[in-house]
């Protein structure tokens, strides 16, 4: 979906001035996708032998690029329905300066491992770590359980990237899977005159064995709402 980045691009400086953490239209966007997961719990599940089991925290991951892009690496973000949007920021911040410093042990353990294993265990490998990590949720490999959250984001727009689709990654058991492109100017209609304005496309995939349309246009209204008036991410009821 196509949103009206205005009143997001104006929240992210108010929250930069205040907070002094550097909040990111993703950052934002991340959470506001968060909040409406809250209200739709059928996408906090996950597979599990055949059986939807819940995830038992609300944690989101964003994706960090290293090196130019050369190399993509998750950041989560733990119990992000019980943090405002400036303090996901900051620690999305610290996460993605320990993934690129190379000082983030569990990333440096799992690429280690993933340059010692001969290729025809590697298949095998990721089939156990999918089971344990994103199915059981239990720590391996130097993975933490759910390494990529219950919902992952990730920002193309730093890439200049006006649009695109996140594949879904089968042994990370995500449900929702979100990203998030460039603002750029746009035709608007406004008050009925056709005017420029700043825009910022959205696209999201999801696990359809959990969520069909209906569950997808729930969401959608939702996030659209929070954008459209940002400062509601932080009003919890």
């Amino acid at each position: 979906m196509a949103v009206d980045a205005t009143p997001l691009l104006a929240y992210c400086a108010e929250q930069r001035a205040a907070s002094g953490a550097p909040v990111t239209p993703a950052a934002v966007v991340g959470l506001a996708f968060q909040r409406a997961v809250e209200q739709v719990p059928a996408f906090h599940n996950r597979v599990v032998f055949g059986r939807i089991v819940p995830f038992t925290s609300y944690d989101v991951a964003f994706a960090v690029d290293i090196e130019g892009g050369d190399d993509l690496a998750p950041t989560k973000v733990r119990a992000a329905d019980t943090k405002t949007v400036a303090e996901v920021a900051a620690e999305l911040a610290a996460g993605a300066e320990r993934l690129r410093a190379r000082t983030d042990k569990d990333f440096q353990t799992t690429s280690g491992i993933a340059r010692l294993v001969p290729w025809f265990l590697l298949r095998p490998l990721l089939m156990v770590a999918s089971v344990l990590n994103g199915g059981l949720g239990v720590r391996a490999f130097g993975q933490p359980a759910h390494p990529l959250g219950s919902l992952f984001v990730t920002n193309i727009g730093s890439f200049g990237l006006d649009e695109g689709y996140v594949a879904p990654v089968p042994l990370a058991r995500v449900p929702l899977y979100v990203c998030v492109g460039a603002v750029s100017d746009a035709a608007m209609v406004v008050d009925g005159a056709v005017v420029a304005r700043p825009q910022v496309v959205i696209t999201a995939t999801a696990d359809h064995r959990l969520v069909d349309g209906a569950h997808a246009a729930k969401v959608a209204r939702i996030v659209r709402a929070l954008l459209a008036d940002p400062v509601q991410i932080d009003r919890r009821s």
